[in-house]
């Protein structure tokens, strides 16, 4: 994958508006639906926990996987995102993307440090 690799501004605004995507590590791995923002035309989702199954362990393991959007098959590669600043910017999104009562709950625990930790960017393979 070079590094200036990106996706289409198209694929990106198909991204920045949807509220779930699945995501999915290597080609066993189920696919898990997740909450996903836009920051800066860069793809970034955030695991509730880093349970030993769950897609952000497996993502660890295996960077290279597929995320799914509108029946669309994305192939990517995932990134652990170790910049506080980006971190921040991500926390941010979630909080002005996900904004009903009810999503709430969730954002507020996104903001913990053991979740903020399990932050990662997708970007195309």
């Amino acid at each position: 994958m070079e590094k200036d690799q990106k996706f289409s501004a198209k694929l990106v605004e198909v991204l920045r508006k949807a509220k779930i995507i699945g995501v999915r590590s290597g080609t066993e791995h189920r696919y898990t639906g997740v909450w996903v923002v836009v920051v800066g035309n860069r793809v970034f989702a955030r695991s509730w926990s880093d349970n030993p199954t769950g897609w952000f362990r497996a993502f660890k393991k295996e960077p290279n996987g597929t995320v799914q959007v509108e029946k669309i098959e994305i192939p990517v590669k995932a990134k652990l995102v170790r910049s506080a600043r980006i971190r921040d910017s991500v926390t941010a999104a979630f909080a002005e993307k996900y904004n009903t009562k009810g999503s709430l709950k969730w954002v507020e625990g996104f903001r913990e440090p053991q979740r903020v930790v399990t932050t990662v960017e997708f970007m195309p393979k």
